[in-house]
């Protein structure tokens, strides 16, 4: 009834939230001769705050639409090449003759399926984007997917980067993947998959970004949320069944309100002086600092559900028994084997202050694939960042992506039979 009870709160306070709308432009509006006031711009605050603690936050929109490629601002366009029931692919389409005449490598980018949308990469995107082609994984809100769609777990995960990969060989050359955070262990087990079948579509090189590899080492709290309980206590108690009239109705998935109230349970302090200050902002009328406070949290509060397939999967393979690092991982029946990795560059990549990926996890790849060349590996830790900043603002724009581009761009390799 969890979820019941969510929804029901949800339309509860919809006719209030209205009301405070309605309220908040009384005291803007140019009609208002007090507007101005600081009793009035006190209260239209508030009211912001009211409303943004209890609206629905929907699925943000990427909005790039223009690139700079070899000092040209071309536009982009995003379209949807591939679409399965739990994801659609998207490529950015650099709609130029410029961009076509570089013949830039194809990327992969696999977006993390742990509550947030894929814009969530927006920044990756766009540092890419000038001399890529870039494609994202656009993983849709388990809530979303009827039930006659069957179900999608961790297997179902490498099947679909296994397709995504074979889809973009078809422009005659190998993908480079890259993982960002939660999606390195099954990428990691789709390229050994792939290497073994000696798949001609099997990735030129692959990424890892802050990704649990190996979550017994330097552990943070997520690991021990992860570990704390059995298997059984997670599914008791944070797996409910999806209400009508959604599309997924009588689904059952880890709902992404209760995936916010952890994200938000670990910082909490942080979050509570952010919202401060944003009501300060808005008294004082600093338009700006406001603006930039709704864009961060009009994405990180858009959450998706996850089906439970995948999340108690998640728990019991990668962070309870750590199968991969442990050289017991099973692909439906099979044993993955890292070792066939023999022509698939791999790099790592970590930052210094990471609290959910802890230093040397992602790290841990390396130590699987025994039989890859030292030439083909390569790893960098990134001084003074933490999860985000791995992907996210300057560091990654200056400092991460010169070296993710230079890694990809060195092992192009075409497709062959």
């Amino acid at each position: 009834m969890l979820y019941h009870a969510y929804e029901l709160a949800h339309a509860a306070v919809s006719p209030m939230r209205l009301a405070a709308r309605l309220g908040q432009e009384a005291l803007q509006s140019p009609f208002n001769p007090f507007a101005a006031s600081i009793g009035a711009r006190a209260g239209s605050a508030f009211i912001e705050l009211f409303i943004n603690a209890t609206r629905r936050y929907g699925k943000p929109e990427f909005g790039l639409d223009e690139t700079e490629v070899s000092g040209t601002t071309v536009p982009v366009m995003v379209e949807e090449v591939m679409e399965l029931p739990f994801c659609k692919l998207l490529h950015f389409k650099r709609d130029s003759a410029v961009a076509r005449a570089r013949n830039d490598p194809p990327v992969l980018v696999v977006a993390p399926m742990s509550g947030h949308y894929a814009t969530l990469l927006r920044g990756t995107v766009e540092a890419m984007l000038p001399e890529h082609e870039v494609y994202i994984t656009d993983w849709t809100d388990a809530r979303d997917v009827p039930l006659v769609d069957g179900v999608f777990d961790l297997d179902d995960y490498v099947d679909y980067v296994r397709e995504f990969c074979r889809f973009i060989a078809r422009r005659g050359e190998r993908a480079a993947v890259m993982a960002v955070c939660q999606p390195g262990v099954p990428v990691m087990v789709a390229a050994s998959l792939m290497a073994e079948d000696a798949d001609p579509a099997r990735p030129a090189s692959v990424t890892l970004m802050g990704s649990p590899i190996d979550t017994a080492r330097n552990p943070k709290v997520p690991n021990d949320l992860a570990t704390e309980h059995p298997l059984e206590w997670f599914e008791s108690n944070v797996i409910v069944t999806v209400p009508w009239p959604n599309k997924g109705f009588m689904r059952r998935v880890y709902p992404g309100f209760l995936q916010l109230s952890g994200f938000m349970s670990m910082n909490l302090d942080r979050h509570l002086d952010a919202h401060l200050n944003h009501f300060r902002h808005l008294v004082r009328g600093d338009g700006e600092s406001a603006s930039a406070h709704r864009s961060f949290y009009d994405e990180y509060l858009a959450v998706m559900d996850l089906t439970e397939e995948f999340y108690l999967q998640t728990i019991d393979r990668v962070f309870q028994r750590r199968l991969l690092a442990n050289n017991a991982y099973d692909y439906r029946d099979r044993r993955v084997n890292p070792g066939a990795v023999r022509d698939v560059g791999f790099l790592t990549i970590e930052g210094e202050k990471d609290d959910i990926t802890g230093i040397g996890q992602t790290e841990a790849a390396h130590d699987l694939l025994v039989n890859l060349p030292a030439e083909k590996k390569a790893h960098w830790v990134q001084p003074k960042v933490g999860h985000y900043g791995v992907f996210n603002g300057s560091r990654w724009r200056q400092h991460i992506q010169p070296k993710v581009r230079e890694f990809i761009r060195a092992r192009r390799t075409p497709v062959r039979g």
